[in-house]
């Protein structure tokens, strides 16, 4: 029911919005235009509701197909999700590793020492488990996840046993609505804005709780700012989109600046007396590492080296 493929579906969906029309669609799925229409009219049976609004100029999701586009998505996540849990026992003969971690800070954190140790280590089974970080200190004191990778450890349980990785700075980047924008420039001098006014500016940040979150918190509490905040993300790369895109000032950790590209925007350092951040991997203080384990360790390390 409503689709035993969610993956197929997206792509049919996300073709047929493309060209706005079933016949170039169909033809770019290699499919025949009235298999393509019939899929969608027995998917909308189903749902009792249309999902394509027809009546538009160009055909687009109605707002019931939104919600079922939206499910699509996750059952295909759910469905990935079930094949790498059950990989553990289609691939005995491979080593399962799982490693905990917030989904935002994955996303531009992983990279940076992932590929390499898999590359480099085709025996292991990796599983990533994505929750908050205090749902991931818990299954790392419980065993049922190998590793917990996050951000300050400071307030980490004594069950864990920690390795962090260098100590990172932050920016703030500025938008060019902001009247702290200057012109010709990518990166302001540091301490040439008073971080008062800073804080004080419109904000975009992640929502309350991340780490990140929390230290840009205690800023406020420090400077007793009450902070203009426009919108909040629980993915920081969404916060530093809007950001740059101009909705307001956001506060990112290095490593995530690294990766932007030139744009209307400043990069304005922040003193690391004043903030900074530290990645950390964790695992159960009673935890004994094989060779595999051990690398990956090792592997995380060389995160801002």
């Amino acid at each position: 029911m409503f689709s035993k493929n969610p993956s197929l579906m997206l792509q049919y969906l996300d073709v047929l919005l493309k060209h706005s029309n079933f016949t170039k669609a169909a033809k770019d799925l290699y499919i025949s235009q009235p298999y393509l229409t019939q899929v969608i009219k027995q998917i909308e049976q189903e749902l009792g509701v249309p999902i394509i609004d027809r009546q538009s100029q160009r055909l687009k999701l109605s707002e019931a197909g939104k919600i079922y586009y939206h499910y699509l998505e996750k059952q295909n996540t759910a469905n990935a999700m079930l094949t790498q849990e059950l990989s553990q026992y289609t691939h005995p003969d491979k080593t399962t590793i799982k490693l905990g971690v917030l989904q935002s800070l994955g996303s531009f954190l992983l990279p940076l020492f992932l590929p390499k140790y898999l590359q480099e280590h085709p025996a292991v089974n990796l599983i990533l488990v994505e929750n908050i970080p205090t749902v991931s200190e818990k299954l790392a004191i419980s065993g049922e996840i190998d590793f917990f990778i996050g951000q300050n450890p400071e307030t980490i349980s004594p069950s864990l046993r920690l390795e962090t990785a260098k100590t990172e700075s932050y920016y703030a980047i500025i938008p060019a609505t902001s009247p702290f924008f200057e012109k010709k420039k990518q990166q302001l001098s540091i301490g040439s804005i008073p971080i008062k006014a800073l804080l004080s500016s419109p904000l975009v940040l992640s929502s309350p709780g991340s780490a990140i979150r929390n230290q840009v918190d205690s800023l406020f509490n420090k400077y007793k700012i009450k902070p203009q905040i426009i919108l909040e993300s629980q993915n920081i790369i969404t916060a530093v989109e809007l950001a740059t895109h101009g909705l307001g000032l956001t506060i990112v950790p290095t490593s995530i600046i690294n990766k932007l590209t030139p744009g209307a925007y400043n990069l304005y350092p922040l003193s690391s007396n004043l903030i900074s951040l530290n990645y950390f991997i964790a695992m159960n203080l009673t935890k004994t590492l094989d060779s595999y384990e051990n690398d990956l360790v090792e592997s995380f390390l060389t995160i801002g080296k």
